[in-house]
This record gives structure tokens, C-alpha cells and sequence, in this order.
């Protein structure tokens, strides 16, 4: 597991490095789909010689017991948003995380006004 002294930053490796120069993900998620790590990514991270990096663990440490989005992956790393996209999508592709979409109320892709209003309301009450 990766200690807290040992979290990565963009400012250790360039963000291309960190992704194998892939800008796209095999996936598409959403900015706020919500990521848990699942119970094959706790017992590959676990293994001596987890060769995913120092990223990957970061991320199945993260999301271990408790839902992430990926925008908060993306900025508790320090990396750009779409590196954090590419690894999480890499890692859902190979079961080590599992991904929850975000659904509409109405059952569409849209996102539903009515949801749009509540979320509006709220942060008027803040």
C-alpha cells in the first residue's frame, strides 16, 4: 500500500509518462462518476511486485472502502483530469476498480432540470 509520505504529484513525472502518451481512455466517465476500488484491485495492490505504478496504487488506496468521483482522484493526486481519466479507465478495463455512472431522474442521458433545480437550491442554502 502507499503510505501518505508517498503520494504522487505532477510534479513528479511529466503527465504523458505517467499514461504511455495515451490521451483517451478505453472508457468514457463522466467528471463525476463515482470509483471504488473492488475486491480483485485490493488483493492485486497487495501482492508483492504490483507492477501497475505508483499511480494505480495511489487510486485503489483511495477508493478503498469509500466512493470517489474522479474529478476528487484527479485533484488529491495533483493530476490533470484527463490522466486521472486514462488511469481509471485502464483500471476498471482490468477490474481493479469498479466505475457508477451517474443516471438522470428522468432515465435519459440528459441530466433532468428538476435535478439541476435541487442542486441550485442547495447551493443557495449553503
Amino acid at each position: 500500500m502507499v503510505s501518505p509520505g508517498d503520494e504522487p504529484t505532477g510534479a513528479l513525472v511529466r503527465p504523458y509518462a505517467v499514461t504511455g502518451g495515451r490521451t483517451r481512455p478505453r472508457l468514457e466517465i463522466a467528471i463525476e462518476a463515482l470509483v471504488e476500488t473492488t475486491p480483485r484491485g485490493r488483493t492485486t495492490s497487495g501482492r508483492e511486485g504490483f507492477s501497475q505504478g505508483r499511480e494505480l496504487q495511489h487510486i485503489v488506496t483511495l477508493c478503498d472502502g469509500r466512493l470517489q468521483s474522479l474529478a476528487e482522484i484527479s485533484a488529491r493526486m495533483q493530476l490533470p483530469l484527463g490522466v486521472a481519466r486514462v488511469l481509471v479507465a485502464d483500471m476498471a478495463a482490468d477490474g481493479l476498480v469498479a466505475v457508477y455512472e451517474p443516471t438522470s431522474i428522468d432515465g435519459n442521458d440528459a441530466v433532468g432540470t428538476e435535478l439541476l433545480e435541487r442542486v441550485l437550491s442547495g447551493l443557495r442554502k449553503l
